[in-house]
């Protein structure tokens, strides 16, 4: 089972409020059979509007862990948002709040979403900005953010943190280990046994 208990990696500034899913993935792009090739499209009518965003900085294109504001993920429930934000690199997310939908998907990728105060969420932008090598960690067992000398408290939903903790988070690796307990189960009932 793959435990998720820190992420350190350096960091993507976006301190803006209420950003939505279609910003995050427009939606042409939802018509995808698979997820791949979905992080090049990233925020992609933002980055065209915008050819400062952060995603377009070539300082944070190794950023892993992504700082925002508020209501990060509200809008449309598509799990390619967070699919295309794994997929460029993030690993962690840092936020003043999150929507619900979207903070569910990204604990079912293994991405932890952790929430900060406006005061904390600012400070590490603005250490990002100033140095964009900084190493940042995100501690779910200590659930703090450690960045040079700046540390701050950080909150998740209790279940989530569990989850990513013990690795099940994980679907697939959960089933893959329960395999012969499943097995069991399917010869025990009789319309199972026409598909051995």
């Amino acid at each position: 089972m793959n435990e998720i208990k820190q992420v350190k990696g350096t960091g993507v500034p976006l301190l803006l409020d209420d950003i939505d899913t279609d910003r995050i993935i427009p939606a042409r792009f939802l018509r995808c059979v698979t997820f791949d090739g979905l992080g090049e499209h990233a925020f992609e009518d933002d980055r065209e509007q915008d050819p400062k965003h952060p995603f377009n900085n070539p300082k944070y294109q190794s950023g892993s862990v992504l700082v925002a504001g508020r209501n990060f993920g509200c809008g449309s429930s598509r799990e390619h948002a967070p699919q295309s934000l794994m997929r460029w690199g993030i690993n962690a997310i840092i936020a003043q709040s999150f929507a619900e939908i979207f903070f569910g998907n990204c604990t079912a990728l293994g991405v932890p979403t952790v929430t900060a105060s406006a005061e904390a969420t600012e400070k590490l932008c603005k250490m990002i900005e100033a140095d964009p090598q900084l190493e940042i960690e995100v501690d779910l067992e200590k659930m703090q953010v450690t960045a040079g000398d700046f540390s701050c408290p950080v909150e998740t939903v209790a279940s989530s943190r569990d989850a990513l903790l013990s690795g099940q988070w994980d679907f697939l690796s959960l089933l893959l280990e329960n395999k012969p307990a499943i097995q069991k189960t399917a010869d025990s009932l009789p319309y199972m046994k026409q598909f051995a």
